[in-house]
């Protein structure tokens, strides 16, 4: 029997309809959101609950991470790229060395074990249990990495990611959950563990602190956005707030070490991650050689009126007690802020510093400005240096650093300062696991005391008992 042209093809149709109806819909294609890009936050949270409710082995867990981790090596530089382009916050090299390290250095369900307890009673068997669907607020500072250390730490713990992006980093943000979605979908086949809405604000994050469904609330960000989850939430939160890190120099300090660690950790991303050094408070004995070594670096000593220039320039309500930094310079290029006060410094200068001399009420000393300057005041010995350190940290408890060789100033400043990072010898940003041993997190929880975060920060520790059995000895 000779088979019509028409009647292939109508076989063909229907074949590939049939074949099209048994695979799993594109997201891209959806109508229920674009790789996880939702215009309404009601998709978005039902989304990541349908998706957390299919991550349901730790092995699944394991390979949804690993597609995270390649995706973000992958895109590194093009994230980075779309941070500084879309915020004028950092520089693209550093951007790239961050979505590297969390990428790297964010622990995956490894980090993860159960414990047991046994006697006569029988056997209790604790487990680390997701909570569900978490709402994560994130900063324009670190958008992609946030992002990216935030959803592998999340999602190790078997829970899914409703993102609340800072509206001015929106784009980088969006495009982040994206890349990542696609990632664990072609690995795994599962949709929607991260998602966030196309236009994110003040409100969206609101509603998020409040939202039914959504018991744990992460909150990575300023001071203003800190308090306002804080008076409003109804659910478990872990914040993650400003700080204001001094870094003490001693005189037994080896100079040249400690001005390369201060040069580096304040100059990196143009002073924006908040653990980076914000001000120097250097013994008087070794001020001027400490000076010296800093220039040495790189770093262009301005003078205080030029300061003053800086200031008036990037400055809110300045003078005043008041004064905040603009966010139209934060994070902007020590080349920029100089040509904003009238006056100049090379291009390829990464970090500007103030000798203001023994004026602890200096506004860069008391206001945390992120730009690439930062002031050096100058105590009589170390006890002076450790009290002012105490004053200008704020009780903030989230960062400090000494460089000494003193193992005594050392205990000290480490038992008085109770920060959740206390560098010795070395910039900063290596009690992120940059440059020092450690896990990284761009999520370093301080006002609620859970540190730097990691998957055992985001589960619920559960008890299962089994009574009058089990025990074998």
């Amino acid at each position: 029997m000779q088979i019509q042209r028409e009647q292939i093809e109508s076989i063909v149709r229907e074949v590939l309809q049939q074949l099209t109806a048994r695979m799993p819909q594109s997201p891209a294609a959806s109508a229920e959101g674009d790789w996880g890009v939702f215009e309404r936050l009601e998709d978005a949270v039902s989304a990541a609950d349908r998706a957390f409710r299919r991550l349901d082995t730790v092995a699944l867990r394991e390979r949804v991470v690993e597609a995270i981790r390649r995706a973000a090596r992958a895109n590194a530089r093009r994230l980075a790229e779309m941070a500084v382009d879309e915020t004028g916050m950092g520089r693209i090299e550093d951007k790239v060395k961050k979505i590297l390290l969390v990428a790297d250095r964010t622990p995956g369900p490894e980090i993860l074990f159960p414990s047991a307890m046994s006697g006569d009673a029988g056997l209790t068997l604790v487990e680390n249990a997701p909570w569900g669907v978490i709402a994560s607020v994130t900063p324009s500072t670190n958008p992609a990495a946030t992002v990216i250390n935030n959803g592998i730490s999340m999602l190790s713990g078997g829970n899914a990611v409703v993102f609340a992006p800072h509206p001015g980093a929106k784009r980088v943000s969006q495009e982040a959950i994206r890349i990542l979605n696609k990632a664990i979908h072609e690995e795994t086949g599962l949709v929607h563990l991260m998602t966030c809405v196309r236009e994110p604000s003040i409100e969206i994050a609101q509603k998020l602190f409040t939202y039914p469904g959504i018991h744990l609330l992460v909150v990575t960000g300023g001071e203003a956005v800190v308090e306002a989850a804080r008076k409003t939430t109804n659910k478990r939160l872990i914040a993650a707030g400003a700080g204001n890190p001094p870094v003490v120099v001693d005189e037994t300090a080896d100079l040249k070490r400690a001005a390369r660690s201060i040069y580096e950790g304040a100059s990196f991303d143009n002073n924006i991650v908040c653990c980076d050094e914000k001000e120097i408070i250097a013994v008087e004995a070794i001020a001027d050689a400490l000076k010296r070594e800093l220039a040495a670096c790189g770093a262009v000593e301005i003078s205080r009126e030029q300061a003053e220039a800086v200031a008036r320039a990037t400055l809110l309500d300045y003078p005043g007690p008041k004064a905040r930094p603009n966010p139209r310079w934060v994070g902007r290029d020590a080349a920029e802020l100089a040509k904003a006060a009238g006056f100049s410094v090379p291009d390829a200068c990464r970090l500007l510093f103030v000798d203001v001399g023994r004026d602890v009420d200096h506004v860069y000393a008391r206001v945390e400005q992120m730009m690439p300057l930062v002031p050096l005041l100058r105590a009589a010995d170390f006890e002076q240096a450790l009290e002012w350190a105490l004053l200008l940290e704020r009780d903030r408890r989230h960062t400090a650093a000494l460089h000494s060789r003193d193992i005594d100033h050392m205990d000290t400043m480490a038992k008085r300062v109770n920060t959740s990072l206390f560098v010795k010898n070395g910039p900063c940003i290596a009690g992120l696991g940059a440059g020092g041993e450690g896990w990284t997190s761009m999520t370093i929880s301080t006002p609620t005391g859970e540190g730097v975060t990691n998957a055992r920060t985001f589960v619920r520790l559960r008890r299962c008992t089994l009574v009058g059995s089990f025990r074998i000895v």
